[in-house]
């Protein structure tokens, strides 16, 4: 068994003053795996950050909610998090052990940021990892363009030393091939 995780993807990240890459096509990159992974009895992983240390992004506001354009069915996971990481403090580790699962895909927003601390992470908690090359989006930041952010970690990424399991950064279409 495997997990689909769906990092961040919430409104308070995808409004006209903060524009993401390829938004669109990710959303539904995402819905589509979603679909394959329940379909093989997987699971599915929304997280949602909580930014209430922030003043910011606190649950039960608009912002805070998971976008309506991402399809999220009953036997879904939602976990809360208050930091980058995707495992720190919160119940991740322990519903992937209950499930026994040892292997993560990965997808979501902000690819500099909470997708990438959960990579690492992920990667310390012995896991073999996949993250989808194109199922994941940020923001143009100050010196680079979104682009250019995306395709650096993915290509930092593909070179980490893994642990125990394994690093692998493939597009959708390849993926795909691949179930």
């Amino acid at each position: 068994m495997k997990a689909l995780l769906i990092i961040d993807m919430q409104k308070v990240s995808f409004t006209p003053q903060t524009p993401r890459y390829d938004a669109e096509g990710v959303i539904e990159r995402i819905n589509l795996l979603a679909a394959k992974f329940r379909v093989h009895g997987d699971a599915v992983i929304y997280i949602q950050h909580d930014g209430s240390a922030e003043n910011y992004c606190i649950p039960g506001a608009d912002e805070w909610k998971i976008l309506p354009s991402l399809i999220i069915e009953p036997n879904d996971f939602i976990i809360p998090k208050t930091a980058n990481d995707s495992f720190y403090r919160t119940s991740l580790h322990e519903e992937l052990n209950k499930m026994s699962i040892k292997e993560v895909v990965i997808t979501g927003c902000a690819t500099d940021f909470c997708v990438d601390a959960t990579v690492k992470s992920a990667l310390t908690h012995d896991l073999n990892i996949t993250v989808i090359s194109d199922g994941h989006t940020t923001a143009d930041r100050k010196n680079l363009t979104a682009r250019q952010v995306i395709d650096h970690y993915n290509w930092i990424w593909q070179e980490m030393t893994p642990t125990k399991g394994k690093v692998e950064v493939i597009s959708f279409e390849q993926y795909l091939k691949k179930l």
